[in-house]
């Protein structure tokens, strides 16, 4: 099990990434845009749109930072646009503490397969901090 720092921006996550991989020296990484992922019939991104960056990661001093734009539309606050990921590699492992995290907090996203892991959820817990808990099939 793994925790990371994931990152959104408005727009110009390309850049960020950019001057970040500068900074600290790191290889450049592989970027999936919105227009990589497959059809979501829930997720309608129009086309000026699709170049944005839906997931990156860079690996500084050691750890992964994983960075994406949102939508337009989406309210980014600074400052706020910062949430915890956690990598589980038991399966099983990933409801007992998605319960616990959300007691006295609000669900983003329920539980459920995605395209890019097999049980992926997110949440505000009731100190308005944001988790992100998803199955790592070691691929990652």
């Amino acid at each position: 099990m793994s925790v990371y720092a994931y990152i959104n921006f408005d727009g110009n996550c390309s850049e960020a990434v950019e001057f970040y991989r500068q900074v600290f020296g790191t290889e450049a990484p592989e970027i999936m845009t919105y227009a990589d992922a497959p059809p979501d019939p829930e997720l309608s991104v129009p086309d000026e749109h699709k170049h944005l960056v839906l997931h990156t990661m860079l690996n500084i001093y050691g750890t992964t930072v994983m960075f994406s734009d949102l939508l337009p539309g989406e309210p980014l606050v600074k400052g706020t646009n910062i949430s915890l990921a956690i990598m589980m590699l038991n399966i099983d492992d990933i409801k007992p503490l998605f319960d616990k995290l959300k007691e006295g907090g609000a669900v983003e996203m329920e539980l459920g397969e995605t395209f890019f892991s097999k049980c992926y959820g997110s949440l505000k817990d009731k100190f308005g901090i944001i988790w992100q808990i998803m199955h790592d099939d070691g691929e990652m």
